[in-house]
C-alpha cells in the first residue's frame, strides 16, 4: 500500500476536469472556478475538506471553503484573477470535532455528556497547540472550562456554539487528510477570449480605386468603418510576400497572368518568407502603425498564420530538409488528390531536423507578438502534430499569458476538441452548416451543455472565405441577417468575413460549390462599402445589442424554448442574477413570413406568471406586452427575420405599458 494507511477519505469525481486532469479547463480573467467532488469515509465519522488554489506564480496554496450539498457531494469556487495558469485540488479529512459535536448534540445522560466534555477538551487543547495568538488563548480558555467545574449548561453552550465551531474549522487537524493528486489545471485568458467579434479583411483590396492593390495606409483608413460596426477583432488573412512559382490566377486557375496577386496563402518569395510583409502592402513600419491605429479604435489587429511556404519561401533553400522529397528530387507539394497545390510546399513534421523547426514556427509567432499583435488565427492546425501546438502554445503563453490562439480546423469532431485541449483559445465550428431548428438546438447543446464546453470555446462564422454555404447563396439578404443573428445571440464569439457579408456576396464559383466566384483568395476585389443595401447598419445594431446586454456575452446560459413550429427557433440568455434577459426568436425560413406561439418557463426567467411582462424589440424598437408562459410570434424574412428582445419585468397592468414609451 503506498502512503500511510491511517488515510481513512476517498475523493471521487472531481470535476471540472478534462481527460482526468490530463488537460487544463478554460476560464477568462475574473471569472469562477466551480469544484464539485464526491467526499466520504468509512464509519460513521464527520468528514470534511477544503478546495486549495493557486495561482503558477504563488508558492503557498490558497483555501476557499466548500459545503455538503448531500449524498456526500460537495461544492466550493474560487475566483481566477490573473493570465497564465491556476492549479486547484481538494484536501479532506476525517474531521474528528465535527463528529464529536454531531454526537454530543443527540447525548441525553449526564455521565456520558461529561465524558464526552473530557474528550472535547483534549480536542481543544490539541488545536490549541495548531494555534496561534489570541485564537489560542481562546481555545486553551475553553478547554479548561470543558475540563473545570462549571455548569453543565455553560459547557454546553461552548461546546456547541458557532465560535468554537469556527475556530476548530481554521485549526483543523490535517495530518491524516487525503489531497487529491495530481491537481488540475485553468488556463485564464483575457475576456476577449470568452467575448469579441471578429471581422476579416483583406489589406490588398482596401484600394480606393480599381486596379491599385491595397496598402496597410488603404487597411488604416477602412478601420474606422470597421470599429463603427462594432467589431473587436481585425482579422488579416497572411500579409507576407507571395511565391511566383506556380501561382495561381483567378477562380484557382492553375495558370496566372503576369500580374496575377497570387494567394495569401503561398506564403514566400525572395523579399522573405513568414517574418516579412508583402512589399506591395507596405513595410514593417507600416504595419507596426496599422496596429496602432487600430488599437486606438478599440479594435485588435490579428493575423492569419500558415504554417506552409510557397517554391520560392527562403526557407526552401536555406533549410531543404524541413521538407518531403519525391524520388525524383524535387519537393513535395501539396495535394488531396486529384486536388494539387503546387503553389504551396508542406512541412515535413517527421524531419529529423524537427526539434529546429519547431523552434524556428514559435519564433514566428514571437515576431509577430514583437510587432504588438496578439491574437492569431491559425490556418489547418489539423494538419500538424498535436504535440507540436500543445508545446509552441504552452511556450508561447508562458512569455505572453494574453495571447489568443483561433483554430481554423474544419476537421472531425474528435480532431477539433483534442486541438482545444493542446491550448487553442477559441475554435471554429461546424455552426456554417449547422441551419435546421433540430440541428442547431443538439449542437448547441452539446457545445455549452456538456462537458466539451470546459475545453472547447467555440467561434461561429457564417461564411469565409473559403465557405459561402448554400442557404447563403439562395436565400437572399434575408439569409445573411438570419445567419448573422443566429452566429451573433448563440455565441458570445463570431466572426463574419466581409466585406462580402454586409454585401450579401452570394455568387458561387460553380453549381454545388461553396466557393466565391472570384474570390479574394486569388485576385484583388473592389468592394462599394456605401452601397445602399448594405447590412452594414444592421451588423453595428447586432454588436451594439451584444455590448449592451451582459447575457449575449457568454455561452453556458443559452436556453432554448419551445415554438409550435419547426421553421422557429427561440432561444433565450439571462446575467446570473437574471437582471439581463435577452429571448432571442428567429424565423429560418428565408423565403416565407412564419409564426408560431412561443412557450416560456416564467419560473426560470424571474416571471411572475399572474402580472404582463414587456418585450422590447432591439432590432425593431416595438415593445410588446406579454401575459403568461405561451405567446404569439410572426416573423416576415422580408423586412426582419428576427425579434431580439430584452425582458422587462417592471410592468404591473397594461396602463404602465405607458411608461415604458
Amino acid at each position: 500500500m503506498d502512503g500511510d494507511g491511517r488515510r481513512r477519505v476517498v475523493i471521487e469525481a472531481l470535476s471540472p476536469q478534462v481527460d482526468g486532469g490530463r488537460f487544463p479547463i478554460k476560464r477568462v480573467d475574473g471569472e469562477a472556478v466551480t469544484v464539485e467532488v464526491d467526499v466520504f469515509a468509512d464509519g460513521h465519522d464527520a468528514v470534511n475538506c477544503r478546495l486549495l488554489y493557486r495561482h503558477e506564480s504563488d508558492e503557498q496554496w490558497r483555501e476557499a471553503a466548500m459545503t455538503l450539498l448531500g449524498n456526500d457531494r460537495w461544492r466550493g469556487r474560487f475566483a481566477v484573477t490573473a493570465l497564465g495558469r491556476y492549479q486547484y485540488t481538494v484536501c479532506a479529512w476525517v474531521d474528528h470535532f465535527l463528529s464529536w459535536s454531531h454526537d454530543l448534540k443527540r447525548r441525553v445522560e449526564a455521565g456520558d455528556i461529561a465524558v464526552a466534555h473530557r474528550v472535547g477538551a483534549q480536542l481543544l487543547s490539541d488545536a490549541a497547540k495548531r494555534a496561534d495568538g489570541a485564537d489560542a488563548e481562546q481555545l486553551w480558555e475553553w478547554s479548561e472550562l470543558l475540563l473545570g467545574d462549571a455548569a453543565m449548561d455553560a459547557k454546553q453552550r461552548v461546546a456547541l456554539s458557532e465560535p468554537l465551531g469556527r475556530l476548530m474549522d481554521r485549526y483543523a487537524d490535517t495530518r491524516l487528510a487525503t489531497i487529491h493528486d495530481p491537481p488540475l489545471e485553468v488556463v485564464v485568458d483575457r475576456s476577449l477570449a470568452r467575448f469579441g467579434a471578429w471581422y476579416e479583411l483583406f489589406p490588398r483590396s482596401c484600394a480606393d480605386r480599381s486596379g491599385r492593390h491595397g496598402t496597410f495606409d488603404d487597411c488604416e483608413a477602412a478601420l474606422a468603418g470597421v470599429a463603427a460596426m462594432g467589431f473587436d477583432i481585425l482579422y488579416l488573412p497572411p500579409i507576407h510576400p507571395i511565391g511566383y512559382t506556380k501561382r495561381k490566377g483567378p477562380n484557382n486557375a492553375l495558370i496566372a497572368d503576369a500580374d496575377a496577386p497570387g494567394s495569401p496563402w503561398a506564403i514566400g518569395a525572395e523579399a522573405g518568407g513568414h517574418k516579412a510583409v508583402h512589399p506591395s502592402l507596405g513595410t514593417l513600419e507600416d504595419f507596426r502603425r496599422l496596429v496602432q491605429t487600430a488599437r486606438g479604435l478599440g479594435l485588435e489587429v490579428a493575423l492569419d498564420i500558415a504554417f506552409q511556404c510557397s517554391p520560392d519561401h527562403p526557407y526552401v533553400k536555406d533549410h531543404p530538409q524541413w521538407f518531403r522529397h519525391r524520388p525524383d528530387g524535387s519537393v513535395q507539394y501539396a495535394e488531396n488528390p486529384p486536388k494539387k497545390y503546387e503553389d504551396i510546399y508542406p512541412f515535413d513534421f517527421e524531419t529529423d531536423d524537427w526539434q529546429a523547426l519547431w523552434e524556428e514556427l514559435k519564433s514566428v509567432f514571437l515576431f509577430w507578438v514583437e510587432q504588438g499583435v496578439k491574437v492569431f488565427r491559425v490556418d489547418n492546425p489539423h494538419t500538424k502534430p498535436f504535440g507540436f501546438w500543445e508545446w509552441l502554445i504552452h511556450q508561447i503563453k508562458r512569455q505572453h499569458p494574453d495571447v489568443m490562439f483561433l483554430a481554423e480546423a474544419f476537421a472531425r469532431p474528435k480532431v477539433m476538441y483534442r486541438l482545444a485541449k493542446l491550448g487553442f483559445t477559441q475554435s471554429y465550428t461546424y455552426f456554417a452548416w449547422r441551419n435546421t431548428k433540430w440541428e442547431l438546438t443538439h449542437y448547441l447543446a452539446e457545445l455549452t451543455q456538456t462537458e466539451i464546453r470546459e475545453r472547447f470555446r467555440p467561434n461561429f462564422w457564417p461564411n469565409t472565405p473559403d465557405i459561402l454555404t448554400e442557404y447563403l447563396q439562395f436565400g437572399g439578404r434575408s439569409a445573411f441577417m438570419t445567419r448573422l443573428v443566429l452566429a451573433a445571440t448563440l455565441s458570445a464569439n463570431y466572426g463574419i468575413y466581409g466585406p462580402a457579408f454586409e454585401l450579401f456576396e452570394n455568387r458561387a464559383r460553380e453549381p454545388g460549390s461553396e466557393e466565391y466566384l472570384d474570390s479574394e483568395k486569388y485576385q484583388i476585389r473592389q468592394w462599394d462599402r456605401d452601397r445602399s443595401d448594405s447590412l452594414r447598419d444592421f451588423v453595428a445594431r447586432i454588436n451594439r445589442i451584444r455590448r449592451d446586454n451582459p447575457a449575449l456575452q457568454q455561452d453556458w446560459n443559452l436556453m432554448f424554448h419551445e415554438v409550435d413550429n419547426d421553421e422557429i427557433i427561440c432561444f433565450s440568455k439571462a446575467a446570473d442574477d437574471l437582471g439581463n434577459v435577452v429571448l432571442v426568436v428567429v424565423n429560418l425560413d428565408a423565403y416565407h413570413t412564419q409564426s408560431g406561439w412561443v412557450q416560456l418557463p416564467l419560473e426560470a426567467l424571474g416571471l411572475d406568471p399572474l402580472h404582463p411582462y414587456q418585450m422590447h424589440d432591439l432590432l425593431g424598437g416595438a415593445r410588446f406586452l406579454w401575459h403568461g408562459a405561451r405567446n404569439y410570434v410572426q416573423l416576415d424574412p422580408a423586412s426582419v427575420p428576427a425579434h431580439i428582445f430584452r425582458l422587462r419585468r417592471r410592468v404591473r397592468s397594461e396602463r404602465d405599458f405607458e411608461y415604458f414609451f
